[in-house]
């Protein structure tokens, strides 16, 4: 396989994982925050990650949307969300 053969397959197959992932949107812990503010009834994945430091990542949904953020402090999450502690959260 040549190499513009092999980086064709690799963007083909990116391509493909963000298709099945649905769309994720990045955002800021701040507005990560003003989301879940709206929703009734949150629920929200987290999971710790990093390499040289720890940060946290959080997921949730919201009018279809998966909204996704990173921080190195730990999110206060509003009184009553549900969550759900995960062993990693990938994202493509």
């Amino acid at each position: 396989m040549s190499a513009a053969a092999g980086a064709a397959a690799v963007q083909a197959a990116i391509a493909q994982a963000i298709r099945a992932s649905g769309v994720l949107v990045r955002v800021s812990p701040e507005d990560f925050q003003k989301i879940l503010r709206k929703i009734e009834q949150p629920l929200v994945i987290r999971a710790t990650g990093g390499f040289f430091a720890t940060n946290y990542q959080y997921l949730t949904s919201y009018k279809g949307l998966a909204f996704y953020t990173k921080s190195a402090t730990e999110i206060i999450l509003p009184a009553g969300t549900e969550t759900i502690a995960a062993n990693k959260i990938w994202i493509p």
